[in-house]
């Protein structure tokens, strides 16, 4: 599944932030994801705290936050957010797996323009982490 990879790849950056910053225990954890990950939140939480085995981060406390996608028009300039009671269950679950391919089932609300940008709400990152040295 697409959520335990990513937690997984999670699990993975914050031990080595936090080697790296001489921390012996996370005790929270500020995570973002951009809307157009299309996360499966309680199944990433679960698999947040599952793979949390080390002593490093068996007491974390995990917040997420979910960034909404914000989109520009190159043709006319239009910024709008994305929403997703717009989008078919199929194109979502396309976007779910490859978000790039977005292009191929959104256009511009004021022009019609396949050709935009995606300004926000696109990745997961991690925003701030809370430990003890």
């Amino acid at each position: 599944m697409h959520e335990w990879a990513l937690a997984e790849a999670v699990i993975s950056t914050i031990s080595r932030l936090a080697e790296s910053e001489g921390l012996r225990e996370i005790k929270e954890v500020k995570l973002k994801i951009g809307e157009l990950q299309q996360i499966e939140l309680e199944v990433f939480k679960f698999a947040l705290t599952q793979l949390r085995d080390s002593s490093l981060l068996k007491n974390a406390k995990f917040n997420i936050e979910v960034v909404n996608a914000e989109i520009k028009c190159r043709n006319c300039g239009f910024e709008w957010s994305l929403e997703k009671e717009k989008i078919d269950k199929d194109a979502a679950e396309a976007i779910h797996f490859i978000p790039e391919v977005i292009h191929a089932f959104i256009r511009c609300p004021k022009c019609g323009s396949p050709d935009f940008e995606i300004t926000g709400g696109r990745g997961v990152w991690i925003e701030d982490l809370k430990g003890v040295r």
